[in-house]
């Protein structure tokens, strides 16, 4: 079937193609905290792009299939490069991730033969792959910390970088200028507002934010740990991030006062993937992430070098 005959079918159909498909191929469905509701509401596991692929690590089915862009799928592939890893849209990519490429990293560290490069895991396996330590928005502070003193190259998100560099005092930082667009939007004039007309709301905030958000912000913290920050606090709380994740909180904690800075907070490659695009892709096999060998074990040193610090 093409995908137009997939798009004519009801949504009830689709998730039942989607159940049946996924039983038959012994599949596991990965779906990221930004992707559409009814994506979230069919997934196996949802979470952070490195918390899904140690899932997929762990598990024993034999497909994945990784609702999200194009980087976590890779990642996941590294993680379990005897598994079928499978993405429902080929053309979801991160314009944060495409902003390094693997010719412009080696050039830089031919310039700096004595930095450390440290990379954020919203990358491509290639860029992984020449670097020496990746890290996650979680433990980005404790990566960097690892080195000492240590110059470091961070990439390829600058908002992240500066953070660590502010909160870590490192001068000796070289911060890689990519970023996302959706944590860029918002600005310190959003949470001014947030705060006057929500007085009792708790600020949360991506660390790819601008570093001027950040500062203002009541906590700088992953998705998974805006999520954990919620579910443990009666507080009402505005997210600084995807508006993905405050709707997965809404459905799963309804008794939580969640909301969002910004209203169109959207990652626009994040809702690529559809229930017709989801079904197509279990039914049909397509399409799988493959990489080549040398690139998975190279950039699986630098995700196991991470995973040593914590």
């Amino acid at each position: 079937m093409r995908l137009r005959e997939y798009a004519e079918l009801s949504d009830e159909e689709l998730k039942v193609r989607i159940n049946k498909a996924r039983k038959e191929l012994d599949a596991l469905i990965l779906v990221h905290n930004y992707q559409r509701n009814e994506i979230q509401e069919i997934g196996d596991v949802l979470g952070d792009s490195l918390g899904l692929s140690r899932k997929a690590a762990d598990t024993d089915a034999e497909v994945i299939v990784f609702c999200g862009v194009m980087f976590m799928a890779e990642t996941a592939k590294i993680l379990s490069p005897d598994k079928k890893v499978l993405i429902p849209e080929k053309g979801a990519g991160c314009p944060m991730a495409s902003s390094a490429n693997m010719e412009d990293v080696i050039k830089l560290r031919e310039k700096h033969p004595d930095h450390v490069f440290i990379t954020y895991v919203n990358s491509t396996a290639e860029v992984k792959a020449v670097s020496d330590i990746c890290c996650t928005s979680s433990n980005a502070l404790e990566v960097v910390k690892s080195v000492g003193d240590k110059p470091v190259v961070f990439l390829p998100d600058n908002n992240l970088g500066s953070y660590v560099k502010s909160r870590l005092n490192k001068e000796n930082m070289i911060i890689w200028q990519g970023g996302c667009y959706v944590h860029q939007f918002i600005q310190k004039e959003d949470v001014k507002k947030a705060r006057l007309n929500n007085p009792e709301a708790a600020i949360l905030v991506h660390p790819e934010c601008p570093l001027e958000v950040s500062n203002m912000a009541d906590l700088v913290a992953s998705t998974s740990g805006m999520y954990n920050w919620v579910k443990d606090n009666d507080r009402p709380a505005l997210l600084g991030t995807e508006i993905g994740l405050v709707k997965r909180i809404r459905r799963e904690m309804p008794d939580k006062r969640v909301g969002w800075i910004r209203s169109d907070s959207i990652c626009n490659n994040m809702k690529m993937i559809t229930l017709a695009k989801l079904a197509r892709c279990l039914e049909m096999q397509i399409y799988e992430v493959e990489l080549e060998e040398s690139i998975i074990n190279d950039a699986s040193g630098a995700i196991q070098r991470m995973i040593e610090i914590g």
